[in-house]
């Protein structure tokens, strides 16, 4: 099986070609916007924008795996999302086509669900609230319309919740670092729960769906248990060898003015922060999924807590100062 990663410079992408790396039954190159450190004799600078580039770089290929995407908070032109995302996805339909190629992956998100309600599962209400999950969504349809269009076409669509893994800096890096640097507080009461994801179990899975036959395999991707904010913050300070003690808490009012001070701030200097309303609302949510992902029959290889462990032990107890970081939400 020859596979083509495209995205596959990024954070799960580096990855799942790992862990293709590691097989004796399948091959891969990487197809991104960005060099991959890691493959760089595998890795082709290509933006899934430009067919005529894609047509030229995508050869022989017997399944496609789609990991790009526009997916922060704070991306303009607003357009971008819809280019990359969706136009993106009729890109690499029409690439299948012209190619052959019968096997497409695509990792979409649980954004897509918008603020749901606990437990939804991958029959939930589509009721995305901002444009990455309404690009998300409708480049799922583009996907879709190309796997109806012959039967025996297979398509795989992942809905992971936020991922989190060693050398990643998103969201919940950003929670980390200050749950470590002692100056952490804690907006509303905690008891919200979150589903996460860990980096090396998404790549996995993404592995694993390769075996699956033809259809339209739709799947949200969570690691179990998920962990209430004062139970997640008081676990890292155990691993950090701190007192499991939250801290400092702010009403969630308070922590909303705050974020929206930041917004205005950010419209009148043209600044990024890494404070908004929309991420005070984000924290403060509950966002706990559920997955038909176990009736596949895969076992992820890391438990949630070894991830947790692994993660934290890594990023502020190792030193890994040389190592490549990977910027997401």
């Amino acid at each position: 099986m020859n596979i083509v990663v495209v995205g596959g410079s990024g954070f799960i992408g580096t990855r799942l070609c790992h862990r293709i790396n590691s097989s004796l039954s399948a091959d891969f190159e990487i197809i991104d916007k960005d060099p991959s450190r890691s493959f760089p004799h595998r890795a082709k600078q290509v933006n899934i924008c430009q067919l005529d580039h894609l047509q030229l770089s995508i050869k022989n290929a017997s399944a496609i795996v789609n990991l790009a995407a526009e997916h922060r908070d704070d991306v303009r032109p607003i357009s971008l999302y819809d280019r990359v995302n969706v136009h993106g996805a009729k890109n690499i339909c029409q690439i299948a086509r012209e190619k052959n190629i019968n096997k497409i992956i695509f990792t979409s998100s649980v954004a897509v669900y918008g603020f749901a309600e606990p437990g939804t599962n991958e029959m939930g209400k589509i009721s995305p609230f901002n444009d990455y999950g309404r690009t998300k969504w409708e480049a799922e349809q583009v996907y879709l319309s190309w796997q109806a269009e012959d039967p025996i076409r297979t398509l795989v669509i992942i809905r992971p919740t936020v991922v989190f893994g060693e050398r990643n800096r998103g969201n919940v890096f950003n929670l980390l670092k200050q749950i470590a640097s002692g100056k952490f507080a804690m907006i509303g009461d905690g008891l919200n729960r979150k589903s996460m994801a860990y980096v090396e179990n998404v790549a996995a899975f993404i592995e694993y769906s390769l075996g699956f036959g033809p259809g339209a395999h739709i799947y949200n991707y969570i690691d179990k248990p998920d962990f209430s904010m004062n139970a997640l913050v008081s676990r890292v300070h155990k691993l950090l060898g701190r007192s499991t003690k939250v801290g400092l808490r702010v009403p969630f009012s308070i922590g909303l003015l705050v974020g929206m001070g930041f917004d205005l701030i950010a419209k009148l200097t043209n600044k990024k922060f890494s404070i908004s309303a929309i991420r005070v609302k984000k924290f403060c949510a509950n966002s706990v999924y559920e997955s038909a992902v176990e009736s596949t029959g895969f076992i992820p290889p890391v438990p949630l807590m070894e991830a947790i462990e692994r993660t934290v032990r890594y990023e502020f107890i190792e030193s890994h100062r040389a190592e490549q970081v990977f910027y997401s939400e």
